[in-house]
């Protein structure tokens, strides 16, 4: 049996797209529970946030809130975007720029009113440069210093 030119490119433009369409329900499946989506802490507070959902919060550190629990491993924090906080704790070694006052993506679950955290992810401030580009910016103001 051979086909029509026209039925053969139909044939195999169908084949493509119920292809696409696996492809794109394979990938959903396997992101069904590792999809975290990014909240605030005006989104958890507001009520709009599942317990128990995979969620990343964002906003910085809270001054003074930052204590380590008798137990050694685990901190408590507050996590604040200016309007609203959440408790927050984490059970672990946290990253070398976590600090009072700084910018931090907690990655966890909301259990309660608090935030349990499995990863902390720290963010350098807004002044932060790689030491590649720093340095080249400071070469490049000596030399215009040097050439006045």
């Amino acid at each position: 049996m051979s086909l029509k030119p026209k039925h053969q490119r139909l044939v195999l433009a169908l084949s493509a797209l119920v292809a696409l369409v696996g492809a794109a329900l394979l990938a959903m499946w396997g992101l069904r529970d590792r999809a975290a989506y990014f909240v605030t802490p005006t989104d958890i507070t507001s009520g709009t946030v599942e317990e128990g959902d995979a969620l990343r919060l964002g906003g910085m550190v809270q001054q003074g809130s930052l204590k380590q629990l008798p137990d050694g491993v685990t901190l408590r924090f507050i996590v604040t975007d200016g309007k609203q906080q959440v408790e927050t704790r984490f059970r672990g070694i946290p990253p070398s720029l976590f600090k009072e006052g700084s910018g931090v993506v907690a990655e966890g679950r909301l259990r309660g009113r608090t935030f349990e955290a499995d990863n902390i992810l720290a963010k350098h401030d807004e002044r932060y440069m790689p030491p590649q580009l720093g340095n080249s910016a400071a070469e490049h103001a000596v030399a215009r210093t040097v050439e006045r």
